[in-house]
């Protein structure tokens, strides 16, 4: 399916059952509260579990929500796809809480529970650091508490969360994970602390799963022009379900307006499409183009990079391709790079894996 090459899946998504999955990860504190205010559930999926888009029927379990075991993800992903390593990124509502020292707690039994529960149960699987971003002290903390685990290979924020990430408090988290070699995540979500659309709130689904587009085009916006990727040019930055066909001309607006008031931002030294092509990555599923194999070699062409794109099968989320590997129009002589080459060359801790 993958033409026999060590594949590395960037994006799969284990689920987690509900908190009572986490509460042996928590403190007794924490799991008197879990009790006490009746916390049952933090799913961050804002999607309808039954919906057609949001899990693959067939790996659906009998409560209808998507896979919450290993040996589901073995069957359903690895195996199926042939994947030789796989980054779980888990989407769980840890991020959502608004009490700070309870996103922190649960985020760390979130982080303690994949280790045990996933890592420590298939030896292919490698995994992102959830980080409570309300506190960036904490998230620091987060990151070395567990950076002694060269399984965790990448931390993990939401396009849409409550702050630009370029921001100057987030940047105690980039020198973090460049001096552990970790890669900085960016998956689509919501922290719904604010509109999803900087003209307010959506009212359907459709409206919201568009609006990550914008979350993405800001949030990389910031990044460029707080000089994040200047200060560390280091760090790679990864795009998950961010889609691709949007960042050329998205690039090449920001481009052209930064020639005309690059004054304001002496740190941003060279053009930002360089940056971009330097330090930034984007997962491939979905792919929002045509299935014209022409219409997508114009992207990629207009990316100026083969360099850029990662695999990824967005296990459990579904974009109706049945079992292809690889979204339709992708060019067979990009596979070799897309499948191994540029994830390993994107995260560091699975190069050195690699080579050991």
């Amino acid at each position: 399916m993958l033409n026999g090459l060590r594949a590395i899946d960037c994006d799969v998504h284990p689920m987690v059952p509900g908190m009572r999955a986490l509460a042996p990860y928590l403190d007794e504190f924490w799991r008197d509260q879990v009790v006490e205010r009746g916390i049952t559930q933090l799913d961050s999926q804002s999607w309808p579990i039954r919906a057609p888009k949001t899990i693959r029927e067939d790996w659906r379990g009998p409560d209808g929500r998507g896979a919450e075991s290993v040996a589901q993800l073995q069957a359903q992903a690895l195996d199926r796809f042939g994947a030789e390593t796989a980054i779980l990124n888990c989407l769980y509502g840890v991020q959502l809480v608004m009490n700070e020292d309870m996103a922190v707690a649960f985020a760390r039994a979130l982080n303690d529970w994949i280790r045990a529960e996933w890592l420590d149960r298939d030896p292919r699987l490698r995994a992102s650091i959830v980080l409570p971003l309300h506190s960036i002290e904490r998230s620091v903390e987060e990151i070395e508490r567990l950076a002694g685990d060269g399984r965790f290979v990448q931390v993990l924020a939401l396009a849409m969360g409550e702050t630009p990430l370029g921001r100057r408090q987030f940047w105690p988290v980039y020198e973090a994970c460049v001096r552990h070699g970790l890669a900085f995540g960016i998956h689509a979500g919501s922290a719904y602390r604010h509109p999803q659309t900087s003209v307010g709130w959506t009212s359907w689904y459709l409206e919201e799963y568009a609006a990550n587009q914008q979350g993405f085009q800001s949030q990389l916006a910031s990044l460029i022009t707080e000089g994040v990727l200047t200060k560390f040019p280091e760090l790679k930055v990864v795009l998950l379900e961010s889609g691709v066909t949007w960042l050329p001309a998205f690039l090449w607006r920001l481009q052209k307006t930064w020639k005309g008031v690059r004054f304001e931002i002496p740190w941003v030294d060279r053009p930002p499409a360089e940056l971009v092509r330097d330090q930034v990555r984007l997962t491939v599923q979905p792919l929002d183009a045509p299935d014209d194999p022409g219409v997508v070699q114009r992207v990629l062409d207009h990316l100026r990079s083969d360099e850029m794109l990662l695999w990824a099968s967005d296990w459990p989320h579904w974009q109706f391709d049945g079992d292809a590997a690889v979204p339709p129009g992708i060019p067979e002589s990009l596979l070799p790079k897309l499948i191994r080459e540029n994830p390993l060359a994107t995260y560091q801790r699975l190069r050195e894996g690699a080579a050991r």
